[in-house]
């Protein structure tokens, strides 16, 4: 065994670098593999994303569609039917945006409209943001109340 011999362990090192620029006797040397002229071959190149070498990008060729309405207004819609179940649950009369957030129906952001999926059978006091005319139809048929927020 002599310096000659001398190899690094067995899977030791996973990828040796080229080391780039080091004279022309290296064969990585003169250009140091990035060619003749362009970006390129020059300091500070990085293509934006979606560059297709000059090609349109996909994004600008597919056509636009639709509309997006800026000022929409975004409701987690709950039913009847879970109002129902959840004053069964709870035991509870009075329901509001804080006893929806508390049983996990939906988050503090969220809008809270009150659908007419289901049918009541509890006289049930219910504030909320909006009400579907189904809804309040059937809260009050109980002499229950919707209150909008």
């Amino acid at each position: 065994m002599d310096l000659s011999n001398l190899k690094p362990a067995e899977g030791s090192v996973k990828n040796e670098k080229k080391r780039l620029g080091r004279g022309q006797g290296s064969g990585k040397g003169g250009t140091s593999t990035r060619g003749h002229k362009g970006a390129q071959s020059r300091s500070g190149n990085s293509k934006k994303i979606g560059f297709e070498g000059g090609q349109m990008p996909l994004q600008r060729r597919l056509p636009k569609w639709g509309f997006k309405n800026i000022n929409r207004v975004e409701y987690k819609g709950i039913n009847l039917e879970t109002l129902e179940r959840l004053a069964e649950e709870k035991g509870i009369s009075y329901i509001d945006v804080n006893t929806l957030i508390e049983a996990g129906f939906i988050n503090k952001k969220s809008l809270v409209k009150i659908l007419g999926k289901g049918t009541l059978t509890h006289k049930l006091e219910v504030k909320a943001h909006a009400f579907s005319k189904s809804a309040v139809l059937a809260i009050e048929a109980l002499q229950g109340t919707a209150i909008k927020m």
